[in-house]
């Protein structure tokens, strides 16, 4: 299966002891002829020696956080098709080569596992309803073309990997990586995968508060970075609106008596209107700047081959 075609599997993993042997050999026994990675950072326990035991190839990333580590996955490997998986066994290893024919297949950037549990213990409550409430900002700011934007199994091209800026440090990487794709209208896809709970002895790193905040904080970055037309133009009708309010009370008295007895509630009123003018003046600037990033973005993933013109070169 995938004759020809250079696969590495790439994993991210803190502390991860527990699980990650088992997750090692189980791609190594749905894609034997994959290259597997193991990218530790900094585990405080065996997790490099379990991993380097199974077969993995692994190495180190010092900077905290899981978007630093993807960045320095997807800098450092080369290969035709990235399949990437969390180190915790939940996702279904036995789901890869589905992942990977269905990129091949439909000639695709990028195909998301989402997940369907089989367990209640395997998604909580709080990260299911989180996962659907960002699911959903995005979805209304950037594209309706995912239903579980937060998965961590997924499989990619070179071209998407090779033109990701991977700008994100935690666990908010995934929705800089779904927003990729969706800005650069790449040809996408999804398949349910089963997930499933971790190992008894081992502990997940999201936190529920902490990294919901850090994933919203990512999501209107974005909106403001990749939609800033749309962005300022919000803030220029919300002070537009606050201007008018003020200033209705003192255009009144002024047609009723000549006179202006509310000189600062005035003065405000066309302070605000200008700041408004102001926020959409930049909203426009910031647009086109956008527009030429967004080209410049799209000209880099132009320069690598798709999946099926290297496969098709090669047969």
């Amino acid at each position: 299966m995938f004759a020809g075609v250079d696969i590495a599997v790439i994993l991210p993993c803190y502390n991860e002891e527990a699980a990650i042997g088992a997750v090692v050999e189980g791609f190594r026994k749905e894609l034997p002829q994959a290259r597997i990675y193991v990218y530790d950072n900094n585990s405080k326990d065996r997790t490099s020696a379990v991993a380097a035991a199974a077969g993995a190839i692994v190495r180190s990333e010092t900077l905290q956080g899981k978007g630093n580590v993807v960045r320095r996955m997807f800098a450092d490997v080369d290969a035709d098709i990235y399949l990437m998986c969390d180190g915790d066994i939940t996702y279904d290893a036995a789901s890869a080569p589905a992942l990977i024919a269905k990129l091949i297949d439909d000639n695709l950037d990028m195909v998301v596992g989402c997940r369907v549990d089989s367990e209640v213990a395997a998604y909580r409550a709080g990260h299911r309803f989180g996962n659907a409430l960002f699911t959903g900002f995005v979805a209304n700011l950037f594209g309706n073309r995912f239903t579980d934007i937060l998965s961590g199994y997924r499989v990619f091209s070179r071209r998407y990997v090779k033109s990701f800026p991977a700008l994100s440090n935690g666990f908010e990487i995934e929705t800089e990586l779904t927003v990729h794709a969706l800005q650069l209208r790449m040809p996408i896809g999804e398949l349910n995968t089963p997930y499933g709970a971790r190992l008894e002895g081992s502990q997940s790193k999201l936190s529920t508060y902490r990294d919901g905040w850090r994933i919203l904080r990512m999501i209107t970055r974005l909106f403001k970075d990749e939609r800033p037309l749309f962005f300022y133009s919000i803030i220029f009708a919300l002070l537009a609106l606050v201007s008018l309010g003020l200033s209705v009370p003192v255009v009144m008295t002024y047609l009723e008596t000549g006179l202006v007895p509310r000189l600062p509630t005035a003065v405000l009123a066309a302070s605000t209107m200008l700041l408004a003018c102001l926020a959409l003046t930049c909203g426009l600037v910031l647009d086109t700047v956008t527009h030429g990033r967004r080209e410049m973005k799209r000209l880099a993933y132009l320069t690598v081959p798709s999946v099926g013109a290297m496969l098709g070169k090669r047969a």
